[in-house]
This record gives structure tokens, sequence and C-alpha cells, in this order.
């Protein structure tokens, strides 16, 4: 907008000015009525259109002064510039976001198992998150807003099951006590947690420890243990292999089966499995017994895999649980199995039993060789190391075990009875 400057008006000047329109330069203008009564406007062009905007009558305030109306006036040549519009409407202010809806509990279920899932230690894990909570609770709370839920819901779902299924009813109690807390920390629930445990359901449900006696995995006695390998290397293929090779770490199902060569360490005889794939969310390194290492050179390498012990029928992904399970049954251990019901996990209570009854191995090395965590808080913060070189020992002790004919099976333990092996004697006396 070009700029016209004529002569300021004065106060004079606008107490005498007569009836018309008075230019006080820049846009700005007095008009007086033949009443006398005079108003500031300022005059502006908009595009081809010439505009006029009000300021306000002249006078002292609450009415608008000569400084006034020419500050105002500034304000509007400023607006102008930017090719703003002063007598166009002001935006509407923005609106308030609508608070967000509160989810049903399925809802919230299913989105904090996607925000989780990938913090558990493998995908059989997530599956039981979304069985246990379709089965039990969505029936009942499935469809009921999170901040809807109460006591009273929690109790219609862990009433019928917390006897005959009491492990399985505190795991449904604690998943849903989790999503309920995610719930309150997104805002769409306060107050306390009625799927609490301590201090709320503790009060209306007997503990599981009273109602239900603990299961342990089926496990074959450790004196039976090296007849099964000697029975289990008359079985060939990769599922035989890897059966030894988790008797022969003490580790889990899926820490066998999720072995890469990538983590194994030839140089040093050790196999180092991730904190991601551990129960314990700790990284754990076991030591490798010239037996482990045979079964290692036993295994083909395939191009397309990483794994040790790789599906054969399914691309990218590892032997499946179910065929070392088969492999037992077909040798008559499991559920209903002619010989045991023992089941490959309870091959590390095996491991236990054969260490702590049959060697001078101190508990916490034995414990270090099962990833425990070590219970004591004391004992934990002082416990920093890992004890490698002892885990060896016992590690290469439990090999040399499982080498024995069952014939040769003995007692490797302090107490020994004199007439022990002279090869027992001489590693009780290192041990000690």
């Amino acid at each position: 907008m070009a700029r016209h400057i004529a002569k300021r008006l004065t106060e004079r000047d606008i107490r005498e000015a007569g009836p018309g329109k008075h230019c006080d330069g820049d846009g700005l203008w007095l008009e007086v009525k033949p009443t006398g009564a005079r108003r500031w406007f300022f005059r502006y062009t908009m595009g081809q259109t010439r505009r006029e905007y009000g300021i306000g009558p002249y006078g002292a305030p609450p009415k608008v002064s000569t400084d006034a109306a020419r500050a105002e006036a500034a304000i509007l040549r400023a607006k102008i510039s930017q090719g703003l519009d002063p007598l166009a409407p002001e935006p509407a202010p923005p609106s308030e976001p609508a608070p967000p809806a509160v989810p049903t509990f399925t809802t919230a279920a299913a989105r904090f198992i996607r925000q989780h899932r990938h913090a558990w230690s493998n995908r059989k894990h997530g599956r039981q998150w979304v069985a246990t909570l379709k089965t039990y609770a969505r029936p009942v709370i499935g469809h009921i807003p999170v901040d809807q839920i109460t006591t009273a819901h929690l109790l219609a779902i862990l009433s019928p099951i917390w006897v005959s299924r009491t492990e399985t009813a505190k795991r449904v109690q604690g998943r849903i006590e989790r999503v309920l807390d995610a719930a309150t920390a997104q805002g769409h629930r306060s107050g306390d947690n009625p799927a609490r445990w301590r201090g709320h359901l503790s009060s209306l449900l007997p503990p599981p420890r009273k109602v239900t006696r603990v299961r342990h995995q089926p496990a074959l006695a450790w004196e039976a243990v090296p007849g099964f390998i000697l029975e289990l290397r008359t079985h060939q293929g990769l599922s035989a292999k890897a059966l030894e090779w988790l008797i022969r770490t003490a580790t889990r199902t899926g820490e066998t089966l999720g072995a890469t060569w990538s983590e194994i360490d030839r140089a040093t005889m050790t196999w180092t499995i991730p904190e991601g794939r551990m129960k314990s969310r700790r990284e754990h390194v076991i030591p490798l017994t010239p037996a482990c290492i045979a079964i290692l050179d036993s295994l083909p390498r395939l191009a397309r895999s990483d794994y040790l012990f790789p599906s054969l029928n399914r691309t990218g992904t590892h032997l499946s649980p179910m065929a070392i399970l088969m492999l037992m049954r077909g040798m008559g251990h499991g559920v209903g199995g002619d010989k045991t019901d023992s089941v490959p996990h309870g091959f590390r209570s095996s491991f236990r039993q054969w260490a702590g009854e049959a060697t001078p191995h101190p508990r916490e090395v034995i414990e270090h060789c099962l990833a425990h965590a070590v219970e004591d808080a004391t004992e934990r913060a002082y416990q920093r190391g890992t004890l490698l070189l002892k885990r060896r020992a016992v590690m290469q002790d439990w090999s040399d075990f499982l080498d024995r004919a069952p014939a040769q099976v003995v007692t490797l333990h302090p107490t020994a009875a004199p007439e022990a092996a002279p090869e027992v004697q001489a590693i009780i006396a290192s041990r000690a």
C-alpha cells in the first residue's frame, strides 16, 4: 500500500474541523458528522477494493485519543503489509482435542501385547498371553471399557479356576494387572488396580501355594542319563544331535534350538546366548566341552541358515520343539511313555540333581551353570562374576559322567566310601 503522508492534525485542528473527512496521514482519517460527532477510521485498498476500518470515536478515554488512533493505524498498516485484511474475520481458535475414547479391555490388551512382544524372550510367550486372555478374560471383561473394570469382574474370572488351575489363574491375574496398569499410565483409568494381588486380591483369594502343589517337569533320574545318551546315539538326524546338545549344555529347549553359529566361539570354546533369548534376560556364556565341539563338527552348515539346528522343511527357521519331543516319545519317554514320563526340559533337573548329589561343586557355581538368578539380594550384590573357569570344570565333569558306561556310574562326593574308584578320589582331592 502506497503511503500518503499529509500534515498531521493538531488537537486544535481536530476540535475546530467542520463536517467532512480530514486526513491525518498514512491512511488515518478523522470524520466529522454534521452533528459535530467525530470518529477515527482507517482507509486502505485490498486488491482493487477500497475499504474503511472503523477505529472509534475521538475523545479522551474511554474514547480513542489521537495518539491511540495513530498507534492503531500503525498496527493496521503492518497487517496489510503482510497481506492480511483487517476486516477479514479472525480465525477461530483451535478447538480442544476431544478426549481419547476409553478402550475396552480387549483393545487395551491387544495394544499392550503389540508394544511389549519384542521384549519377550520367544514367540511362544506372546501366544500364551493371547491364549490366556482370550480364554479367561475376554468372555467377562473383553467388551468393558478399562475404567469400568472392578474387583467383582476379576473374581468372576479367577474364582472358577483358582483351585483347579492355579498356575494358569495366577498368570491371568498378573497379565490383567499389567494391562490395567498400562491403561492407567495412558490416562484411561485412575485409582487402584482391581487386579492387584498384594494387599487386594490376596485378601480375597487363598495363596496359590496353599491350594496347589508345584509340579516340576518330569525328569530322568540322573543315574540313568548316561544310558540314555548311549541309546540316543543310535539315532540319526538333527533331532538326536539337538537333544544331546541340550543335555550336555543343560540348557532349555528354546535356547538350544535357537542357537546360531555366530554365537559359537571356537577359540575360547564358548557359546554366548544373548540376553534377548534368555529367560533371565541376561547374557549367558556356556563353556563348551570337547564332546560339544564334536557335535558341532558333525552338524551340516547351510548357506541359507545360521541356526545350528535348522529346519529342513521351512527356510529361515530352526528345528521344531516337537521334533525333540517326538524323538523322546519314540524312545519310550514322555507323557504315557513305556519307560518314563520325562521330557527334554527335565534334563536340567537331572543335571542339577547330579551336580548337587554326586559332586563337590559349590551350589552357586551349579546355579550359574543353569543361569539361575541368585535369590539372596546380598549375595547377588557381591557375586558379579560369571565363574566361567569353575563352571567349565562342572560342565567337563558332567560330560565325563555322560560318557561313562552305565555300570561305571559312581558318586563324586567328599564323603564317598574309601572303595571308590581311584579316578574319583583324584577328582575329589583336586576339588578339596
